[in-house]
């Protein structure tokens, strides 16, 4: 019985790599490898594959009857219950395919869909997965009710107890995902405005954000438990951490940030999972500093930098300061980078956590000052501005006026130097 509820699907792989196809969107040893693990993350087993080449995806099967033939002879000799593809499938194709091979088919994008469904903890996450996948099955339904209504469409007759229902359903469904969409839409817009609420808040008290970002399985959670003494699960798996995590960490004597681990990117994201996850994601657009934590042991390290670069880019965050971390530098025998922001680490063992915060501590202070300030009481006004913009660190009132500590930004310090007692301009060197 246990063996029974224990056991694995197992799954034949196939992709494509189409002359007529994006570069990024081609199927490749390494994107094969990486959909194994995917199937493997998702509880599965990947036992076999198939990748064809061809000038163009075959419109009907997507990879050609022959290799249709050929997966469902996999298929069967392996006892398999599932077929992944690398590519994005049409409505049309999937439901073809589940015909002629006789069980179920997944795309890329359905089986990230069903990984995200499995691991999202909080009520966030789930309404984020939810609407992702009804957003995903909206435009597959035409594909679904097809095999009843195609024959009509084409002027003959359906069979028997499938006239006229079969569309009346497939409105009824779309009118019922399409409500279900808003109202998750309405739901996220609420975390929306309670996560900007706590930002505000944050600002409010001039605590800096710093984000994780990388590609799945980079080893940003491990990062995080090695930076801030957490024990958050920290697996060798994708897609271990979906629920964006917060810790406070100190960076140096002066400053303390809210350190964030947040979900994995990976190559051919879904669209409509990038939309849905943006209530999580739209932290990297608020925050001081984002911190690429990149698997320089992965031969394959350089194109998962320029994915998540792309990503980053597409939630608007590109002109965010970024520190690039290189990680598991001590499972890597190359050249390491270098450079101003640039820092190699190993989170599992330590080293190079020192040379992080210190790049960090630097990031952060660029055209920062520590000052010390006596305010007049007349100009008390300008206190309100400080607590908002600054760090402030110490506030004293006394019979001379208010004394402040804080740290603060350029232009914020062209407004306040004033008050620093005995304070005179520095001499450009031609004045000397």
């Amino acid at each position: 019985m246990n063996d029974t509820m224990t056991k694995k699907e197992r799954a034949v792989l196939a992709g494509l790599a189409a002359n007529s196809m994006d570069e990024h969107e081609r199927s490749s040893d390494v994107s094969m490898e990486e959909l194994a693990a995917l199937v493997e993350t998702a509880g599965g087993e990947a036992v076999a594959m198939v990748m064809p080449n061809r000038p163009t995806p075959d419109p009907r099967s997507f990879i050609g009857d022959g290799k249709v033939r050929e997966m469902k002879e996999l298929i069967e000799r392996n006892d398999c219950d599932l077929a992944v593809f690398d590519n994005e499938l049409s409505p049309s194709q999937m439901r073809v395919l589940s015909e002629e091979l006789g069980v179920k088919v997944l795309d890329r994008s359905g089986l990230i869909l069903d990984i995200f469904a499995q691991r999202a903890q909080t009520r966030e996450g789930q309404l984020q997965v939810e609407l992702a996948q009804y957003k995903y099955l909206l435009p597959r339904l035409t594909g679904m009710w097809t095999h009843l209504v195609r024959q009509t469409a084409s002027g003959g007759s359906s069979p028997i107890g499938t006239r006229g229902p079969g569309e009346t359903q497939l409105e009824t469904d779309r009118r019922h995902i399409r409500r279900k969409i808003q109202k998750l839409e309405e739901e996220l817009a609420q975390v929306r405005k309670v996560r900007g609420t706590q930002r505000r808040r944050r600002e409010k008290n001039a605590m800096p954000v710093v984000a994780l970002v990388g590609y799945t399985n980079a080893g940003k959670s491990t990062l995080l438990n090695c930076l801030t003494d957490s024990d958050i699960p920290a697996n060798d798996r994708l897609f271990d951490t979906l629920d964006t995590t917060t810790r406070r960490l100190q960076v140096d004597e002066m400053t303390e940030v809210l350190l964030s681990d947040t979900v994995g990117f990976i190559r051919k994201l879904p669209t409509h999972l990038i939309e849905a996850f943006k209530a999580t994601l739209e932290e990297l657009q608020y925050a001081d500093v984002l911190v690429h934590v990149i698997d320089i042991s992965n031969p394959e390290w350089t194109e998962q930098a320029r994915v998540v670069d792309e990503l980053i880019g597409q939630l608007g965050a590109e002109s965010t300061p970024c520190l690039r971390v290189f990680n598991k530098c001590d499972a890597y025998f190359g050249i390491l980078p270098h450079g101003e922001d640039v820092v190699c680490i190993s989170a599992k063992s330590g080293e190079g956590a020192k040379e992080l915060l210190e790049k960090l501590s630097a990031m952060l202070d660029r055209g920062k000052r520590h000052v010390n300030l006596l305010i007049p009481y007349a100009s008390a006004g300008i206190i309100d501005t400080l607590n908002r913009e600054a760090q402030v660190l110490r506030t004293a009132y006394t019979d001379a006026g208010i004394e402040l500590e804080a740290v603060v930004g350029p232009e914020l310090f062209g407004r306040v130097k004033g008050f620093i007692p005995g304070y005179t301009e520095p001499k450009e060197d031609w004045e000397t």
